[in-house]
């Protein structure tokens, strides 16, 4: 099972080990040596169908479940500016995809939103055409990479920014979608 993600404002993707896919909502223990962990929001859906160069009319065949959570990116103490993206997005429990799943019926409703907060601050409200976008990444993403049964593919709903620092307290991170609560753990250094 591999986690494809597509970076925000990319045609492009990666793939991320299952390693990095936290499914129990345990706080996240910074390892030795990382001086900044980085966040972004995601819509995901799981892979039903197994497929390569899918056509946009037909790629909504290939999934069958969405959900949205968070994916962290560790970067070294002693890094300038970004480091690479593979060592970055490896490190284990670093995929905050959480089960279950909903049906993608409710992806249509208006009424859910999902929120992220940060020690109780707001900082990030989903947004509308979430469904447009996956179905883009899920084409762009078959171009490069054999989609399996199993697999999910997250999309970046905005860019990654900084969470936590080496040397401040500890951050919480808490995600609802509608009124129930995805995410909740504490990124500790």
């Amino acid at each position: 099972m591999n986690i494809i993600v597509q970076p925000y404002g990319s045609d492009s993707c990666y793939c991320r080990p299952d390693t990095t896919w936290e499914r129990e909502n345990r706080d996240f223990y910074v390892p030795e040596g990382i001086g900044e962990v980085h966040w972004a929001p995601v819509v995901f859906v799981r892979i039903s169908k197994a497929g390569k160069c899918i056509g946009e009319k037909f790629a909504e065949r290939y999934y069958d479940a969405f959900n949205f959570g968070a994916l962290l990116y560790c970067q070294p103490e002693q890094s300038e500016g970004s480091f690479p993206i593979a060592f970055s997005s490896c490190i284990d429990h670093t995929s905050l995809l959480p089960s279950p799943t909903h049906n993608l019926s409710e992806l249509e409703n208006t009424e859910s939103v999902f929120t992220v907060t940060r020690n109780a601050e707001e900082i990030f409200k989903s947004e509308s055409e979430i469904t447009e976008k996956i179905r883009n990444a899920v084409c762009r993403a078959s171009k490069l990479t054999s989609l399996r049964i199993g697999d999910y593919l997250a999309v970046e709903l905005a860019p990654s920014t900084i969470f936590a620092a080496h040397g401040k307290d500890e951050s919480a991170l808490k995600a609802t979608f509608g009124t129930d609560e995805t995410i909740n753990i504490k990124v500790i250094f």
